[in-house]
């Protein structure tokens, strides 16, 4: 008798942690990057989809063959669809129109609805978030909310934390990630504070974004354009706990695509925008000094999902 084995959602997790050996040489103290491009979806997206259902199905708010619907950048919508394709679900994902067409494209391939939205500010009805939070009331759909579930936060603070924590033995400077939702910055850094980890939790914000001037003083900075894409915001989300972050390192587009040219040809590592971002912040941090343990940061998604994107698709040979 043949035994049974886990389902696909099963292998979310346990992504292997590496260093910078080439861009990182030199520096003070190491940088470590969390391979989150390589969950079955390819995003770190993969361990709040699961988390936030798991959780849905549990305290009985998800009935069998419901319809989820989320507002997403397109990661989170990956790692629902591959949810809902294991449980039985239906899956509508509402995305802006900023985001890339490979991403619409994957998630129809997946079963999914796409809804795309205009580019809309937080107070518009016709922003994404709304749009969602809309459709959920008027067809009775099970509202994912992944800027405000607190089971994101919690998938972060129980498994990702947890992983660094054993893959570095206990040894963390600093701790670096942008924040979409917020979930992986405050999951990771409640994580660090339970151990008694005196890291340093940074957030690396896209130049355009408001929430590093939040960070700094409170209050939002002003609302501008940058084409990095998952990260930043001109709204606060309410899974991104601002107590816990001791400072903001701000990475223009520039910077964070040159550095994932950079991490593909150098490292060998196949990542999307705002991988760049996360390691440009960390790469400032380690040369700063001052650590007592390595910069370790996450690589949130592949680079698969941006081949249409100009910033990729302008990519020459090496010379």
């Amino acid at each position: 008798m043949a035994l049974p084995t886990p389902d696909l959602l099963a292998r979310i997790g346990n992504t292997p942690l590496v260093p910078l050996r080439n861009i990182g040489r030199g520096l003070p103290v190491p940088v470590l990057v969390k391979c989150e491009h390589l969950n079955p979806g390819g995003s770190i997206k993969d361990r709040i989809a699961v988390a936030i259902v798991d959780d849905a199905e549990q305290t009985g708010v998800l009935a069998p063959g419901s319809t989820l619907v989320e507002a997403t950048a397109g990661n989170t919508g990956v790692g629902l669809a591959l949810v809902a394709a294991v449980r039985g679900y239906r899956l509508v994902c509402v995305m802006p129109e900023k985001m890339s067409v490979d991403k619409r494209v994957a998630l129809a391939a997946l079963g999914a609805r796409v809804i795309v939205t205009p580019n809309a500010p937080p107070s518009d009805p016709a922003n994404f978030r709304n749009v969602a939070a809309r459709l959920a009331v008027e067809h009775g759909w099970f509202l994912t909310d992944q800027f405000r579930n607190p089971a994101n936060v919690h998938a972060h603070r129980t498994t990702t934390g947890p992983e660094i924590l054993a893959q570095t033995g206990g040894r963390v400077g600093a701790f670096v990630a942008g924040a979409g939702t917020g979930g992986t910055l405050t999951g990771v850094g409640y994580c660090l504070a339970e151990a008694g980890i005196q890291a340093r939790l940074v957030l690396a914000d896209p130049v355009g974004s408001g929430l590093a001037d939040w960070v700094e003083t409170g209050a939002l900075g002003p609302d501008g354009s940058y084409a990095v894409e998952g990260i930043g915001g001109s709204e606060v989300p309410a899974n991104l706990h601002r107590a816990l972050i001791t400072e903001a390192e701000r990475v223009t587009d520039a910077e964070s695509f040159a550095m994932v040219r950079r991490l593909v040809r150098e490292e060998g590592l196949l990542v999307g925008g705002s991988s760049g971002t996360n390691v440009v912040a960390a790469l400032r941090v380690a040369a700063r000094g001052g650590l007592d343990g390595p910069v370790v940061t996450v690589l949130p998604d592949s680079w698969d999902r941006y081949r249409a994107k100009p910033w990729m698709a302008g990519w020459e040979p090496a010379a």
